[in-house]
């Protein structure tokens, strides 16, 4: 139709020189050191956090990796550090704000995260309980950035994120973007190193169901 206006723009050119499409992301588009970039520039809690640098999704990430724990399998602990990796062209939109936008930024952000783990050799839906034991130290890395850094009391924070347990010992430090990227980027490497050697240690029902 003349005079139309042409489609809106819906990829985004990253520093590698990939361009990633946003409602039709490729495996083939994702680079880990965009990935590791973008994350360690992108602030939790809307920066809303104690210290001179804020708290990025790449150290989230790498705390969630290490709540899940060395003796998860290689691909459960790959997925941990990935399991953000959306927001490196999603960003990190705070809870409240992603509850008011709704579904069309939940599929987005899955579709997204299902071409990453694509790209470094897992399932685009890993296994359920890998899924649960993530979220689980999810919840429990929400709960100590709350109480260490986002100025929440230890009762609001166990309230708002449904967290009983007893809280890990470790002190949380926002690190600069470049020293977090560079720690996401070496525990990547080293994860995907390990993956091959021993493989992603799948469930035996998400093998049979994979072969």
């Amino acid at each position: 139709m003349a005079g139309a206006a042409p489609p809106a723009r819906a990829w985004q050119r990253m520093l590698s020189g990939r361009r990633l499409d946003l409602l039709d992301p490729s495996p083939l588009d994702v680079e880990i050191e965009d990935v590791a970039l973008g994350l360690s520039r992108v602030a939790r809690w809307n920066g809303q956090t104690v210290g001179e640098h804020g708290f990025s999704v790449a150290q989230h990430s790498l705390l969630v990796v290490d709540l899940v724990g060395g003796e998860a399998p290689p691909g459960l602990r790959l997925a941990a550090l990935l399991h953000d990796a959306s927001e490196y062209v999603t960003s990190d939109l705070i809870t409240p704000f992603k509850a008011a936008i709704g579904d069309v930024y939940k599929a987005l952000e899955k579709r997204v995260e299902a071409a990453v783990f694509l790209r470094f050799g897992l399932p685009a839906h890993p296994p359920a309980q890998w899924m649960r034991r993530i979220k689980e130290a999810d919840h429990v890395a929400a709960f100590l950035e709350a109480t260490q850094l986002a100025g929440f009391t230890e009762a609001e924070a166990r309230r708002i994120f449904g967290f009983r347990g007893e809280a890990p010992a470790c002190r949380l430090v926002a690190q600069a973007p470049e020293t977090a990227r560079e720690a996401y980027l070496k525990r990547f490497r080293a994860l995907e190193r390990l993956v091959r050697v021993r493989g992603l240690g799948l469930p035996e029902r998400a093998r049979a169901a994979s072969a």
